[in-house]
C-alpha cells in the first residue's frame, strides 16, 4: 500500500485530501502543517509520496521539498497548490518534486495523480508540463547529442527519452511506439538507473542538455 503525508496549513482541506486518499487505498501515515513539522514527521514515517502545499507559516513549499528529501530521499513530491505562477512551479521542481498539481484538481485527478506519482512519473496539471520543459529547454548548455552517457542506453531507450522530453506520458508514448506503458515504464527506470537519475524531471532535463528534444 502506498504511504502517503499531507503537509497543509489548512486542517479542513488537509484532513478533507487524507480522508479521500484513504478511501482510495492509500495510507496516510503522517499530516504536517509546516515545513519544520514536515521535515520531522518524514524523517519518522519515510512516506512514498508528500502532496506539498506551496504555502506554508514557516517558509514554503520548496523550502519544505528539500528538508523532507534530506530525510527520506526516496519519498517522492507532488506538489497540491493554489498556486499556478510560474516562480512557484519552478521553484518547487528545481527543488526537487516530482509534479505540480493546482487544488482545482477533481479527485480522480488526484487519485490518478498521486499513484502516478508513486510509480515514478512526473505529473502536473495540463499547461504546466511545458512551462517547466521550457525552462529547462532555456538551460540547457549541450546543443548536440554526442555526451559521454548517450551510449549507455539502448536504441529504444533513446527513443522513450525523446519522448519524455516532449512531456509525454507512458500511456501516450505507449501508443505511439506499439507497446504497453509497462513497458514504457521499464525503459524509463533503467535510463534513470543508467544515467544515475532519480526522476523523470531530470530525465527530460538530461534528455534537452543532450539535444534529443
Amino acid at each position: 500500500m502506498t504511504t502517503i503525508m499531507v503537509v497543509d496549513d489548512h486542517p479542513m482541506w488537509r484532513d478533507g485530501v487524507g480522508r479521500d486518499l484513504t478511501e482510495h487505498g492509500f495510507e496516510v501515515v503522517a499530516t504536517a502543517d509546516s515545513v519544520a513539522a514536515a521535515a520531522n514527521r518524514a524523517a519518522a514515517t519515510k512516506p512514498d509520496v508528500v502532496l506539498m502545499d506551496m504555502h506554508l507559516p514557516d517558509g514554503n513549499g520548496a523550502q519544505a521539498t528539500v528538508a523532507v528529501l534530506e530525510h527520506s530521499p526516496s519519498t517522492r513530491i507532488l506538489v497540491l497548490s493554489a498556486s499556478s505562477e510560474r516562480e512557484d512551479v519552478l521553484e518547487a521542481v528545481k527543488a526537487g518534486a516530482s509534479g505540480y498539481l493546482v487544488k482545482s484538481a477533481s479527485q480522480a485527478e488526484l487519485v490518478e495523480a498521486v499513484t502516478a506519482t508513486a510509480e515514478g512519473q512526473a505529473i502536473f496539471t495540463p499547461g504546466l508540463a511545458g512551462l517547466v520543459l521550457g525552462e529547462y529547454r532555456r538551460m540547457a548548455t549541450v546543443p548536440t547529442g554526442e555526451g559521454p552517457d548517450l551510449p549507455k542506453l539502448t536504441d529504444r531507450e533513446t527513443e522513450v527519452l525523446r519522448f519524455v522530453a516532449k512531456g509525454l506520458s507512458a500511456k501516450q508514448i505507449g501508443t505511439r511506439l506499439g507497446v504497453s506503458h509497462r513497458t514504457v515504464e521499464n525503459h524509463v527506470q533503467s535510463s534513470l538507473r543508467k544515467l544515475q537519475l532519480s526522476n523523470r524531471v531530470e530525465l527530460a532535463r538530461y534528455a534537452m542538455e543532450h539535444g534529443l528534444d
